[in-house]
């Protein structure tokens, strides 16, 4: 059997000979994608940068030429994960050898060429650092009957952003990545291992690219990064400070909200939080990670802040949107975590009362600082029971929040059809609470409505009279 060279891997793997999987002369791409926010904007990206080589996106991974897995690490066993998803994928390879598989994301950069080994089907594996040359590496493969293993880290003063093409899907709510990477190195964290050094976007690109957005009919931008508000703290590649690259994409004309994901606690300025009254496009919501409530356990994660700076960050943005929604990311059990720590969690939980939590259990990641500590371990059997009652608690701050909607008047920016009910429409507010509302409404359209009833993590509500729209 032919034997495909692997660059940067061995030993080389066995691939059938290439037959072209092209149906009816169309080509076509098909994606599935875990994780972040910053994977949902690499994996657009790559939609949008196939295309301008003819690949239309399919839902059918039978009927790819191109698929790929986008894969995260940030969670236990995501490894296996990703294994698993690409397993489904060989029978593709088996009914139509010239399809090219990818393996890319956290995963593919935190394994590298050892995955094109243990999944002997794949074509490419391909680190967050190189999306910009899938297009590239996918010809090279077609042409070439090589497999490929790009993950080298590209310096952070050389690195290039995905663009945004002409050809890439444009929603009413659109991703915008203005920095990559990480410099913090929390000891829980394998983000600087799987995205690298920080590095920010030039000023004007970002705008143009949200001028691009919003001449195609996007509404709302999110702009993404690991630690979004220290953009600008280098000073270099005509970087702006954060609140001023806010101001400058509240004046693009035909864009109406603006929203960032995630801040660092420990990097907010005063400017930044006036943002949030002095900026009327910039949406009364924050997702702001805070990880746990003691003071202790945040240094052990070497967070940078303790209980009190965030809780007074908090007042301080609230005081600037008083109405404004928040939530927030909690680990619980990371080790020496107390019972009594844990309590101090709760009782942030109960001081802050967020409008949302992502809460996990503590999962050891390879390479990180807090992988490598022995002692204080917490037995598995306590971390689920933590994080079931600190759910709990939440669960019952979220439906209280969702239910004091009821009866009240709110403006939503229509999504486009509920995911749970066909005969629906969902939108959000602009403290990101989620409303479905009856009838098929335009996406891109923003309604007044009145809230009749909560649901777990949603609400149900109808068109004001008389029906507002605009």
């Amino acid at each position: 059997m032919t034997r495909l060279p692997i660059l940067q891997a061995e030993p080389q793997a066995p691939v059938l000979p290439h037959v072209s999987p092209t149906l009816g002369g169309q080509k076509r791409i098909w994606v599935d994608t875990y994780g972040c926010q910053m994977n949902e904007h690499d994996t657009q990206r790559m939609i949008g940068l196939m295309a301008e080589e003819g690949y239309l996106p399919t839902p059918d991974m039978d009927l790819a030429d191109l698929l790929i897995i986008n894969s995260c690490s940030v969670r236990e066993k995501a490894e296996n994960k990703l294994r698993s998803a690409a397993g489904r994928l060989k029978h593709v390879k088996k009914a139509r050898p010239g399809a090219v598989i990818a393996l890319a994301g956290c995963v593919a950069q935190q394994e590298g060429a050892s995955l094109l080994t243990r999944v002997p089907h794949a074509d490419l594996v391909l680190g967050p650092d190189h999306v910009t040359r899938l297009p590239e590496l996918v010809r090279r493969i077609q042409n070439d009957r090589v497999r490929l293993n790009e993950t080298t880290f590209v310096e952070r003063d050389d690195y290039v952003f995905p663009r945004l093409t002409e050809a890439a899907p444009v929603e009413t709510i659109a991703y915008v990545s203005i920095m990559k990477g990480c410099d913090k190195f929390c000891s829980f964290c394998i983000v600087p291992m799987t995205r690298g050094r920080e590095s920010c976007r030039d000023a004007e690109e970002i705008v143009r690219e949200v001028q691009s957005l919003a001449a195609r009919g996007t509404k709302e931008v999110v702009l993404l990064g690991q630690t979004v508000n220290t953009y600008g703290a280098r000073k270099v590649h005509g970087e702006i400070p954060f609140h001023e690259l806010i101001a400058r994409i509240a004046d693009v004309d035909g864009i109406e909200r603006i929203r960032f994901t995630s801040p660092h606690p420990a990097d907010f300025s005063d400017a930044q939080i006036r943002a949030f009254r002095d900026v009327p496009k910039l949406c009364p919501h924050m997702h702001l990670p805070v990880q746990s409530g003691s003071t202790r356990v945040l240094q052990a994660m070497r967070r940078g802040y303790t209980r009190e700076d965030y809780i007074a960050l908090v007042d301080r943005f609230r005081e600037m949107a008083p109405n404004a929604a928040l939530s927030t990311d909690i680990i619980v059990g990371f080790p020496s975590e107390t019972e009594a720590e844990f309590e101090e969690t709760l009782s942030l939980m109960e001081h802050v009362r967020f409008d949302q939590a992502y809460s996990f259990a503590y999962s050891e990641r390879t390479g990180t600082r807090a992988a490598t500590l022995e002692e204080g371990v917490v037995p598995l059997e306590d971390r689920r029971r933590r994080l079931a009652t600190l759910q709990a608690l939440q669960d019952r701050h979220t439906q209280a929040r969702l239910q004091s909607m009821v009866g009240r008047r709110y403006s939503v920016l229509v999504e486009g059809v509920s995911k749970s009910n066909p005969n629906r429409s969902s939108g959000r507010t602009d403290t990101n609470r989620v409303v479905h509302m009856e009838g098929q409404l335009s996406p891109g359209i923003v309604v007044t409505v009145d809230i009749i009833e909560a649901y777990a993590h949603s609400v149900l509500a109808v068109l004001a009279p008389p029906a507002l729209a605009y």
